[in-house]
């Protein structure tokens, strides 16, 4: 249960007080006598011993616990039913095999079917592509390299040179770690290059320079790591040089999140300018200009905004936060700009070119450009919609797309205004189209067949008030004649953070083996999120994230108050920051949820910085090392905040050993204080998979059918009497 103001006021100031090393004053005259807070310190964490990454004991814990979890779930009458249509839909071809356009007419793709599990590069030409049976060829299978290698590869993408294209460093990722190593690649010859650039495993950063000279941010011992674990100074490498013989141009400080370079070159390919990023934490970051003689000059640019394009001469920039230029115009928050690059390098304090301002309900949700035109995905009230400007003048059009839907901007042309669009709904499968940005016109070059049946479903947005009275909107996916009686099993499903936006969008395993079977999806746009701009984002940050969680507590209020569901038939999912969302949800409203999936998640918010790229993550949440930002963080921290009187229901809650971002320990410490506390826990951890939790397909499709196999047993089926 949620517990009262006056309570929370104590806790924090007591854990206020812990953090400073002071003894916190007696509450009453036993006080003195109480055991220390649960997991406040190390000393007080029985469980420290799960953030092992891998060790004979944490290994045969996982074992265990992985035994019981798919004995469970596995054994269940519905999962081998659930678990063949996600591995149909999972492997099925008939996807849309999702593309990059290439100089030189041609299209580049990377897919993955039960042939290839791993997956295959390859390309087309941009006329092939267009028909109903491209002709592809292979540029590099993954599968087959994992074999004749013996190794667990997972691609983790490209990086070629312009403008030819040919050479490109390959990022190769082991069992789906972030960390990749990187090896020089030739497209023509499809080989790796012998005695190529090959870099060793790292959180990286790597582009070209020129044929033989590359821009690196190289993680590759502790005196070049930050805390966060990622690079912290940028370095040119030549090649045959080692790593420790590339020249540094840059470097951060160790408390930084990281430092990278990156390129910024015209249509053509010709290399315009070399820029470096330090990134101060996850919002802000000082930019600078890497000049001929090796020195670096800082830019008059937003802490928290960014370079966003090159395109006709102008240089596009985006800011997060209220920013006055060196010419002395002020940009509010979300502004989009643009400088005559040339002018600019020559005399940062001119003028800039104001492009676009959003209204207080709209959100940019991404921007690109073609060879000679802006685009923009502009969102209102979570519909999107894509805008044209013409750099000469930014008057704008609207590209000839549906209305009411998602649109994503996919890739440009740089020889031509070519480009491709993707439109998808929750009950609309996904469409790709091909666009011209110069002419405004769009014609569907892909789409997927219906992958579950959407006869009689409907998709509403209604909005639930907040507790401080915000309007939080959310989307409702159910069947038009559904009883507004409580009696609907529903999904509720929410992110909240790092202005990240739920938009709608097309889930064929989440159709199939959820809402044809009669349950109700729902998304919450909380706070937190982007759905709104960076205003929205920045309303739920730090000290202000129990707003975020507040939100999301206000839309289940809102579905059990519009009698869509009812607390036995309501149930809850989010991973990684959601994994948070869904932690505070648990400890702080049991009350209203009967089920809760809780995927590859923070929980202990008290060492969350500790565990590795935590670090980066404290312009989100804040530090818990500054003791008045612990005490923010501890009043809403899931792990410390675990109750055993509380009525949780049983929870179903997954990881990855291989997850690098998310520290597993968080998963392995929650499920484990759980049973202590003596509640109904299914862990499972898939040794594979990285933080998305799929190495390949068939992975992927066994946590979906056991995601939604727990969903069933505890909101399809009667759970009143006891746990299941």
């Amino acid at each position: 249960m949620k517990r009262p103001a006056s309570t929370r006021t104590l806790v924090a100031a007591a854990a206020l007080a812990m953090a400073c090393g002071i003894a916190p004053v007696a509450m009453s005259q036993t006080a003195s006598n109480a055991p220390a807070a649960f997991a406040t310190t190390d000393a007080t964490d029985p469980y420290l011993w799960l953030e092992e990454i891998e060790s004979p004991r944490v290994d045969a814990w996982v074992a265990e616990k992985n035994a019981h979890s798919l004995g469970t779930l596995q054994a269940d009458p519905v999962y081998d039913g659930l678990h063949q249509q996600a591995l149909e839909i999972l492997q099925s071809r008939d996807r849309i095999p999702y593309g990059s356009i290439k100089r030189g007419g041609f299209v580049e793709n990377f897919w993955q079917d039960a042939d290839h599990v791993r997956g295959i590069w390859r390309r087309t030409t941009l006329q092939s592509y267009g028909t109903d049976n491209p002709q592809w060829e292979t540029i590099l299978d993954i599968d087959a390299l994992s074999a004749s290698e013996g190794a667990n590869w997972v691609y983790k993408g490209a990086t070629c040179l312009p403008p030819e294209d040919r050479y490109c460093l390959i990022s190769l990722s082991d069992g789906g770690k972030d960390a990749t190593t990187v090896r020089e690649f030739d497209k023509q010859t499809r080989q790796f290059v012998e005695g190529g650039f090959n870099l060793p495993e790292s959180k990286s950063g790597v582009t070209w320079i020129d044929r033989d000279t590359l821009l690196i941010s190289y993680a590759y011992d502790p005196s070049t790591v930050t805390n966060s674990g990622y690079a912290r100074s940028v370095r040119i490498l030549k090649r045959g040089q080692t790593l420790d013989q590339a020249r540094e141009v840059y470097a951060g400080d160790v408390t930084d999140m990281a430092v990278n370079g990156y390129n910024l070159r015209d249509a053509d390919g010709v290399l315009k300018a070399t820029l470096i990023q330090r990134a101060v934490d996850f919002y802000s970051s000082d930019k600078y200009l890497l000049k001929a003689d090796g020195s670096v000059e800082a830019l008059p640019l937003p802490r928290k905004g960014g370079i966003n394009a090159l395109v006709a001469g102008k240089l596009v920039i985006s800011t997060d936060e209220d920013w006055t230029a060196p010419s002395g115009q002020t940009f509010k928050t979300g502004d989009i700009f643009a400088y005559d690059f040339e002018a600019w390098m020559a005399d940062k304090s001119v003028q800039a070119e104001l492009i676009l301002s959003p209204g207080e309900r709209e959100a940019v949700e991404g921007i690109t450009a073609t060879r000679n035109r802006l685009v923009v995905a502009l969102y209102e009230n979570v519909r999107g919609s894509i805008y044209v400007y013409d750099p000469a003048n930014w008057s704008r059009n609207r590209l000839d797309l549906p209305e009411n839907v998602t649109v994503g901007l996919g890739s440009t042309s740089s020889e031509n205004d070519q480009m491709f669009v993707n439109v998808s709904g929750y009950l609309t499968p996904s469409s790709l189209y091909f666009a011209d940005a110069a002419t405004g016109t769009a014609t569907v070059a892909k789409s997927l067949p219906e992958k579950f049946d959407t006869t009689g479903l409907i998709v509403e947005q209604n909005e639930a008030v907040s507790k401080d009275g915000t309007r939080v909107p959310y989307f409702v996916v159910r069947r038009e004649n559904a009883p507004m009686d409580g009696s609907n099993p529903t999904l509720l499903y929410g992110y909240g953070g790092f202005q990240s936006s739920l938009l709608p969008g097309y889930s064929g395993t989440t159709g199939k083996l959820w809402l044809e079977r009669g349950g109700v999806y729902v998304i919450a746009n909380t706070r937190g999120g982007g759905e709104f701009g960076p205003r929205w984002h920045q309303a739920a940050l730090q000290q202000n994230r129990q707003r975020a969680h507040e939100d999301f507590q206000a839309v289940a209020e809102d579905l059990i108050r519009r009698g869509i569901t009812s607390q036995p038939h309501l149930g809850i999912m989010g991973g990684s920051q959601g994994g948070l969302f869904m932690g505070a949800m648990l400890t702080q409203r049991p009350d209203l949820i009967n089920a809760a999936v809780i995927q590859v998640p923070l929980f202990d918010m008290l060492r969350f910085h500790k565990l590795l790229a935590g670090d980066s993550w404290k312009g989100e949440y804040g530090d818990p090392d500054i003791p008045e930002q612990r005490a923010w963080i501890a009043e809403y921290s899931p792990y410390q905040r675990l109750s055993a009187d509380a009525p949780y229901p049983q929870v179903f809650i997954h990881t990855s050993t291989k997850d690098d971002r998310v520290h597993p320990g968080h998963a392995r410490k929650a499920a484990a204080r759980l049973e202590e506390l003596g509640h109904d826990v299914l862990f499972y951890e898939n040794t594979d998979g990285g933080h998305a939790a799929g190495a390949n397909l068939r992975e992927t499709a066994r946590r979906v059918a056991l995601e939604y196999t727990y969903l069933t047993r505890r909101l399809m089926r009667d759970t009143s009497g006891e746990n299941q």
